[in-house]
């Protein structure tokens, strides 16, 4: 090929790329998404809520796909939940006092069953045993706590006659068999569905006052998958923006053709070491204490507190947000294991919030000493040094701070640490700490910068 025209070529595909990568569903200037992203990224700590019917199998939020129940056998659930327990005064109170700002609830999850009380379906809370909407509760004990409001809505749904089944779906094929989708699918109408989802998203945003944040979930593209098509993703966010104008949305509405599809990325589950090539970028990561989302009884795998304070710390050292999750029990309520972890959670927070509120990843020039992790308040001017390993001998050194630092103390209780003159040089600070570590998992200094 002529190599003029190849060049011709690879500019008109570079142009057209980039016109993609800046198309725009709304208006919104920079300056003005930094403003409504303000509060959320101060907040930092966020407590998601997954709650519904899959609380009493007690084996997964997913129990139905991943059994293949139909309707029919799933119902015994819908006629049993009964949370006689629950009292989201005592859920908002553990929020607060485990550090939390914000939180998430599963409005709908998959498999279809709404904690409100729609107009549109009878496969709701009002309908069952509890007899009451079950969201409004939820937001009314919330915000009473100064929490901003979030809710969380499945794009995909299990139980309605119209959503097509796919690969994810309970009645999918064993053998993926393209005649048995066909079959399946004979008589459903993914239009229908589509004003189903826009009329119940109408709903949860129109119903109870401001929302700050819409957890859409999720979109999987390609054969017997759902993307923005089948969703009608872009009404349906301009939808979202018209009723809410400062609500946060984030991004699995398969809308990553547009600039402004999607508020934030949501990295879920994944190992502390991979948040850092988030650095730079807007994100949450959305982890669960233990495997499942919803209540698992015989689960037990959960994290340990260091373990949690490491996602915390490392998610807002590489500039990003922590969702952690709760799944309450079919009772209502937090099980023991649930309520220890952020009870222990929130001994850390009440002492070390401020390396965590306000906060983001420190300038490059200062580098986090080994077994150390970083965070910066650049209003403030401080920074955080996370000790995840304890010197032994009684010394941190910390090279390239020694020109900025003017006060160094434990953040826990204010006490000064003192620094070694003699050891110290213009470059390379030497702090002394006590013998014995704090009775903190992770002790935090607080530096005082020039």
């Amino acid at each position: 090929m002529n190599r003029k025209l190849l060049w011709g070529l690879m500019l008109i595909l570079l142009s057209t790329s980039a016109v993609q990568a800046q198309k725009k569903i709304g208006n919104e200037t920079d300056e003005q998404k930094a403003k409504r992203m303000e509060w959320w990224k101060d907040a930092r700590f966020g407590m998601f809520i997954h709650w519904g019917l899959y609380a009493l199998p007690a084996r997964h939020e997913w129990v139905k796909s991943n059994e293949h129940i139909t309707n029919e056998g799933y119902q015994k659930y819908f006629d049993q939940f009964n949370p006689t327990q629950f009292n989201p005064k005592l859920w908002a109170k553990k929020a607060k006092a485990a550090g939390m700002k914000y939180v998430v609830l599963t409005t709908k999850h998959h498999e279809g069953f709404t904690l409100f009380d729609s107009k549109f379906t009878d496969y709701k809370a009002t309908n069952t045993l509890a007899k009451r909407d079950l969201v409004k509760e939820f937001v009314d004990a919330f915000r009473a706590e100064g929490l901003k409001i979030g809710f969380y809505y499945s794009l995909i749904d299990w139980h309605h006659p119209d959503f097509t089944v796919d690969a994810y779906h309970p009645l999918k094929p064993a053998n993926n068999d393209e005649n048995q989708y066909l079959a399946l699918n004979k008589g459903r109408n993914m239009a229908n569905y589509r004003k189903y989802l826009s009329n119940q998203v109408n709903e949860i945003l129109t119903k109870y006052g401001k929302i700050d944040i819409l957890w859409l979930d999720f979109s999987y593209p390609g054969k017997h998958g759902k993307g923005k098509d089948d969703w009608a993703s872009v009404d349906l966010l301009k939808q979202i923006r018209k009723l809410q104008p400062g609500i946060i949305v984030d991004n699995r509405l398969d809308l990553d053709d547009y600039a402004d599809g999607a508020d934030f990325e949501t990295p879920e589950q994944v190992s502390t070491d991979a948040l850092a090539k988030f650095k730079g970028k807007t994100w949450e990561t959305c982890q669960t204490f233990s495997g499942s989302w919803g209540y698992y009884r015989d689960e037990n795998t959960w994290k340990t507190n260091k373990q949690l304070l490491n996602l915390l710390i490392t998610s807002v050292a590489n500039g990003g947000n922590l969702l952690l999750n709760v799944g309450p029990t079919a009772k209502g309520e937090f099980d023991n294991r649930a309520n220890t972890a952020l009870d222990s959670l929130g001994i850390w927070m009440h002492a070390n919030s401020s390396s965590i509120y306000g906060c983001t990843f420190a300038p490059d020039k200062y580098k986090p000493t080994p077994g150390t992790q970083l965070t910066y308040n650049k209003t403030g001017k401080k920074l955080y040094v996370h000790l995840f390993e304890y010197p032994k001998d009684g010394k941190i050194v910390l090279d390239g701070y020694g020109d900025d630092v003017i006060y160094a103390q434990f953040l826990h209780d204010n006490s000064e640490l003192l620094v070694d003159k003699d050891k110290s040089t213009s470059g390379s600070l030497v702090l002394k700490l006590p013998i014995q570590k704090p009775n903190f998992q992770i002790p935090v200094i607080e530096l005082s910068l020039k």
